[in-house]
């Protein structure tokens, strides 16, 4: 039976906003919960809400909306000072003319405690007083043994490790005996080897304290090696939450399946009863979807099977190969399809090949994006505006019959006369409709490059505009970068127009 003491909820986050002074939602309505003693990660690119939605637990920050919840206790208000958590910041921020003792002593110094008396007549006394000289030097020791840094009190921070500096660090805010501590990116100012160290000596710390740990990075690794449960986040979004290996094996989507570790995601198609046709194949597969649907296929490298030519499911040639240390990852063409493969067993470039990938290997997932659709609306030029942009259109397609006379009133099948200015639509563009260009002037509008998936043999993109942080999903084969600036351009005859429903009435 799971213990007790783990599935009670220490925090509990209901709705959680925050909007900064520019308008950027940095957190948007997030809900989860924590477990006492879970080490819990959030997890997903710069800027997607993380950190924020840690400083906001902590209380450096203060939500627009929603709850923050300690023990069944709302604690939104209360001040960071006033709550038993405690926080490791990336830059450790210790006293460079303290000694390590002094360092972790530092709060402990300032801290007041309630102590009882009893006095001659017997009479409870309450006073606040501060930790004795004693009791303070026990708290550190008892710190220092945690973190394994006996024998270091009088060492100066500034000739120990980066590692050690990070663990003087924790000792600080456990020498406190927080119920939570906070640990925002603690591992980054450390090289590759020392965080790799790190990684596995703070599951120790955390095993050995058995208090919460609420940690942030945009480290996959570090989040799977780490954690009891995964928050991937983005664009201030919770996308998925799960164990580690829930969040590996089971994507919810493809940002997801791209972020967590190595991945093919390709466009599939729904043939039959648990049959997906993809890379021109067709394939078993464990998920039940409905006939004919479109859907996003995702095959991690390590489940991909090599065989000789035409022993397998599809055939095709090896193209790349290159020696990772443990394996050799692959890239074999499928037609114009790459898949990638990792393999403790090397096939030569050039080497015509046969794949084989078990059904249960196959991870099937509803498309996210199946086209855009905004809301619009129709300028006195007939053009529309939608998606913080303004675009050439086809009017006569709100009116099945109708044309634009001279003067631009649109014309009926009844003969009717309508301006169409402020008219309300409905605009949708397919996913293969839109280009963009690094020209600024060329398109609609302009934005920025947020997200790029590369799903076999095209890359799927997302261009969000500066205004109200309207979003382009596109499918293209040309490679760009993320954050590249450009413009959008949507051909006239690919803008799809529709009557709002109060208007048809």
């Amino acid at each position: 039976m799971e213990d007790q003491r783990k599935t009670e909820k220490i925090i509990e986050i209901e709705n959680l906003f925050r909007e900064f002074e520019d308008g950027t939602v940095a957190v948007d309505n997030v809900s989860f919960y924590v477990r006492k003693g879970e080490f819990i990660t959030f997890l997903g690119p710069s800027g997607c809400g993380k950190t924020t939605t840690l400083r906001m637990i902590a209380g450096f920050d203060k939500p627009n909306g929603g709850r923050i919840l300690l023990n069944g206790k709302d604690i939104t208000d209360i001040p960071p000072n006033k709550r038993p958590i405690n926080t490791v910041f990336q830059r450790y921020a210790l006293f460079p003319h303290l000694n390590v003792f002094e360092n972790i002593a530092f709060g402990l110094k300032l801290k007041k405690v309630k102590v009882t008396y009893e006095d001659k007549n017997k009479n409870t006394i309450t006073k606040i007083e501060k930790l004795s000289k004693g009791e303070i030097a026990k708290k550190v020791e008892h710190a220092l043994k945690m973190v394994d840094l006996e024998g270091f009190e009088k060492r100066s921070v500034s000739t120990l490790s980066g590692g050690q500096q990070q663990r003087v660090a924790i000792a600080r805010a456990i020498v406190n005996e927080p119920k939570i501590l906070l640990l925002d990116e603690p591992l980054g100012a450390l090289d590759l080897k020392m965080r790799k160290d790190m990684q596995l000596e703070l599951k120790k710390m955390h095993k050995k304290l058995g208090i919460t740990f609420i940690y942030v990075t945009h480290d996959q690794e570090e989040a799977l090696t780490m954690s009891d449960t995964i928050v991937v986040m983005k664009d201030g979004v919770i996308q998925q939450i799960g164990t580690p290996t829930d969040i590996y094996n089971e994507p919810k989507n493809s940002f997801v399946a791209d972020f967590i570790g190595e991945s093919n995601i390709f466009s599939g198609t729904i043939v039959g009863d648990k049959k997906v046709k993809f890379i021109n194949h067709v394939f078993d597969c464990v998920d039940q979807f409905e006939k004919n649907e479109k859907v996003d296929v995702v095959v991690r490298p390590e489940d991909v099977v090599l065989l000789d030519e035409g022993k397998g499911q599809v055939d095709g040639k090896i193209v790349s190969s290159i020696f990772k240390g443990v394996h050799y990852e692959m890239v074999m063409m499928v037609g114009k399809t790459e898949i990638v493969i990792q393999d403790t067993v090397e096939r030569k470039v050039g080497e015509k090949v046969s794949l084989d990938i078990k059904p249960d290997l196959i991870h099937i997932m509803e498309k996210e994006f199946s086209s855009n659709k905004y809301d619009g609306y129709i300028t006195k030029k007939n053009t529309v505006c939608f998606g913080d942009g303004e675009f050439e259109c086809d009017v006569t397609q709100l009116y099945p019959g109708s044309f634009v006379d001279e003067e631009g009133y649109l014309i009926t099948a009844e003969g009717e006369k309508i301006d169409l200015t402020d008219v309300d639509v409905n605009v949708e563009v397919g996913l293969k409709d839109i280009e963009i260009s690094d020209e600024q002037d060329v398109g609609g509008v302009s934005g920025n490059i947020v997200s790029m998936i590369y799903k076999g043999d095209h890359y799927q993109l997302i261009v969000r505009t500066d205004e109200n942080e309207e979003d382009f999903v596109f499918d293209t084969e040309d490679t760009w970068n993320e954050n590249d600036r450009v413009s959008v351009i949507i051909p006239k005859e690919k803008i799809k127009l529709s009557l709002k429903e109060e208007i048809k009435r």
